[in-house]
């Protein structure tokens, strides 16, 4: 199967050609044209790899030995199955997605990302730009440490992500790897990461250096690709023990979980309907309840859930063109660009709510969620309680481990604020019999570091003058 761009099919890409340069002519996402079917029920018994190793191979890319090597990186999980289902109650599933070394659900994808890409590369070197407002930056770089012939840049709004977060950036900022921390929010951040992948000046610089420029991002449509096994496997997992079809409901910011999700179940995953839950940045709930997707006068407000602060969903896009079309696609996202807004007929807003249900959860609700549970959820999968149909079958996606949220969860559940963040996080984990990892404890040496906040239009030739 090729590839092809959201915005105009004639522009096609194999799947190693989309990896290396996501980026397609118009500055539309390469995906695929249509979506194979995929009899999951048949590998039911396999594990995880060989189930993973088989939807791959469905889509006809071929590659599969770089396949099969990229699985092997699921070795260094903490769980056996890469996933972990969790049965709170008869009906309700929480499905762990951060077993992975950052402890967040972004380590599924990038940990076989990272291997695939530089198996596909030959005598090139590469520059990967990532933007993230909080998981993605961290495990995008755990996963390039150290790999040659690739460097790392991660860009990241200062004051944007957790303490936790910044400081796993922080601590891999060394050798092949550079982080910077941006003046601005994470829209901005994600804007000027698509503006250096769409610079043709600065690739030309790039290219006299020897590099040549990708992206870790959900725009690169191998980081999507690793995301639908997993809620294709986990529905099926859950549909062997109930013998009906979930709902999924997923915490959403980029939409490239979501997005993901919905590619699984036109894939024939035991999936019903995928439930958006967005924070107050609720961008996304107004989109599938309104069909609007309006910019304007909105203002990203800071939320306890931060990689959900976020009002320029990327992937929205390939959504579009799944339903749509290229030239549709086309027009939305030109309005898009140009007004702020489009907004979608009533026949179209009728075809996104036949698989989509959003709703948004403030910090408030948030946080009584949490304090709600017996066991301890991160703020991002906190939203997910507001969706949830005790009455239906339902798969909570779990996208990050608490650890990396301390504040948030010693406001929730002891109504104070976190003075040291270190000790609140051995508190509750003694509270709640967990272990910690040591290296969870050590990232705290690198808080009082110094370090730069730049200007957007700084980033190019800091980066420029790093690659030596």
């Amino acid at each position: 199967m090729l590839l092809v761009e959201s915005k105009n099919t004639k522009n096609t890409a194999s799947f190693k050609q989309a990896l290396l340069n996501p980026n397609a002519p118009l500055g539309g996402l390469y995906s695929p044209p249509s979506l194979p079917k995929f009899n999951g029920e048949k590998y039911v018994n396999l594990d995880y790899l060989n189930f993973a190793l088989e939807l791959i191979k469905s889509f006809g890319f071929g590659e599969e030995k770089s396949f099969q090597k990229a699985l092997k990186a699921y070795k260094n999980f903490d769980t056996g199955e890469v996933i972990k289902l969790v049965k709170i109650n008869e009906k309700t599933y929480i499905n762990e997605l951060w077993h992975g070394p950052t402890r967040a659900f972004k380590d599924i994808a990038l940990q076989a990302f990272s291997i695939l890409l530089s198996d596909f590369l030959e005598n090139e070197k590469i520059l990967i730009m990532c933007a993230t407002s909080g998981d993605t930056g961290p495990a995008t770089l755990r996963a390039f440490e150290k790999i040659d012939n690739i460097k790392v840049v991660c860009l990241y709004p200062k004051n944007g992500t957790s303490l936790f977060q910044e400081l796993q950036m922080l601590s891999l900022n060394k050798g092949n790897l550079k982080v910077c921390a941006v003046d601005g929010n994470f829209d901005d951040t994600q804007r000027a990461l698509k503006n250096l992948l769409q610079n043709e000046d600065f690739k030309n610089k790039l290219k006299a250096k020897n590099y040549i420029l990708s992206a870790a991002n959900s725009v690169n449509f191998g980081r999507i690709l690793f995301q639908i096994i997993y809620h294709y496997y986990a529905s099926l997992k859950v549909w062997q023990e109930q013998k009906d079809e979930a709902e999924i409901i997923i915490p959403s910011g980029n939409f490239g979980n979501a997005l993901a999700a919905f590619y699984a179940k036109k894939m024939g995953a035991k999936i019903s309907k995928i439930k958006i839950a967005s924070n107050s940045n609720n961008i996304l709930s107004e989109f599938f309840q309104k069909g609007e997707y309006d910019l304007r006068n909105k203002v990203l407000q800071k939320t306890i859930s931060p990689a959900m602060d976020i009002l320029l969903s990327s992937n929205i896009e390939r959504l579009l063109f799944a339903k749509f079309g290229d030239l549709r696609t086309n027009e939305l996202m030109t309005l898009l660009k140009n007004d702020n807004y489009f907004s979608l007929t009533k026949s179209e807003l009728r075809l996104l709510q036949d698989d989509f249900v959003a709703d948004f959860c403030n910090d408030l609700e948030c946080m009584n969620y949490i304090k709600g549970q017996k066991i301890l959820i991160d703020p991002h999968t906190a939203t997910c309680f507001k969706l949830l149909d005790y009455s239906k079958l339902s798969i909570i996606n779990s996208t990050a481990q608490w650890v990396k949220f301390v504040p948030s969860m010693v406001k929730s559940i002891y109504d104070r604020e976190s003075i040291d963040e270190r000790a609140d996080m051995q508190l509750l984990a003694s509270e709640f019999n967990l272990k910690l990892k040591d290296e969870f404890l050590e990232l705290f040496k690198f808080k009082n570091q110094n370090e730069k906040v730049y200007k957007i239009e700084q980033i190019e030739n800091e980066i420029l003058g790093w690659i030596k």
